[in-house]
């Protein structure tokens, strides 16, 4: 059985008419001048110095080996690159693994619609287009390409995502290791949209902090989307009943009641959710509470704004 994204809801939180025309105009300008200004430009070739010429492209490291004076030549970048960057563990698809629809996602559901409207958003530009998929290794990597045939790969993809998984399936998350990988293999000075819970299974939090850190070492702009559920996830708003809480990774149950943990649970949540902020602020990452009941209007809509009004 396949599961579609549902095409129609996608261009009224895209076309002009709903966004307007100076809010997706100054976002995809800003993406274009603002985040990369001065990589305009890429280094191509040398050739030979011409007397009379402006000596500020001359390699001078190169003339100190060769004793000739060599000129960098540039050709300019017109396009953006882009990676859509989503995790496909086991933790996406809370609170339901079965089928949802775009008024009631799941995280997975979410990040599928948010993704394929800022990819249409892109795309009106030609912009190139990549898409990486991670649970405990990357499961798909793809180069960006702007043509429309590989538009519709990635539309094929983002559609895979929203078949519903086992309750035996326990994908767990390796997001550090993945953005590792990610970082060394996308074309440099790149924009990553990454949608994540940020729930990793095998490391600490300063090796999944280094791991964000490694994507802005390496030249590429971030905007983390941290997907949740934030009245169950992060408030813990659960009646004080008892619940059997199993863990969608790992499959490990517990059973208790709400109160019990509350505070403690809110408080560890709490200081990882103000820590991985900090630490996005710090690295210049656009860190987006993604809370996947106010819908992806409500969420992708006020960044946009954000950014128009920056540029």
């Amino acid at each position: 059985m396949s599961y579609q994204i549902d095409q129609s809801r996608i261009p009224q939180y895209t076309n002009l008419e709903f966004l307007a025309r100076t809010v997706v105009e100054g976002f995809i300008v800003g993406l274009h001048k603002s985040p990369f200004h001065g990589f305009s430009v890429e280094f191509s070739e040398h050739r030979l110095y011409n007397p009379g010429e402006p000596t500020r492209h001359i390699d001078w490291k190169l003339y100190g080996r060769t004793d000739r004076m060599y000129v960098k030549r540039y050709e300019e970048e017109t396009n953006l690159r882009c990676q859509v960057v989503i995790d496909n563990s086991s933790s996406m698809f809370f609170p339901v693994r079965e089928l949802t629809d775009f008024d009631h996602p799941n995280k997975i559901t979410f990040s599928v619609y948010a993704a394929a409207c800022i990819m249409q958003l892109l795309r009106r530009q030609r912009d190139a287009l990549g898409l990486s998929l991670f649970s405990d290794k990357v499961n798909l990597h793809t180069q960006a390409k702007s043509n429309s045939v590989h538009h519709k790969f990635l539309l094929g993809k983002l559609e895979e995502l929203l078949t519903p998984i086992a309750p035996e399936d326990h994908r767990v998350s390796l997001v550090t290791d993945s953005l590792h990988f990610i970082a060394e293999n996308i074309h440099r000075r790149s924009l990553v949209v990454l949608f994540s819970d940020m729930f990793d299974a095998g490391s600490d939090n300063a090796a999944l902090f280094d791991a964000l850190q490694h994507l802005r070492y390496n030249k590429h702009e971030v905007i983390l989307f941290h997907v949740v559920d934030k009245a169950k996830e992060l408030d813990f708003d659960y009646e004080n009943r008892p619940y059997r809480f199993v863990d969608m990774e790992s499959g490990d149950e517990i059973k208790l009641q709400p109160a019990e943990v509350r505070k403690s649970y809110a408080d560890a949540i709490g200081s990882f959710h103000q820590e991985l902020k900090m630490k996005c602020a710090q690295y210049k990452i656009d860190f987006i509470e993604a809370d996947i009941n106010k819908g992806i209007e409500q969420v992708l809509l006020p960044y946009l704004l954000k950014r128009e009004r920056m540029m």
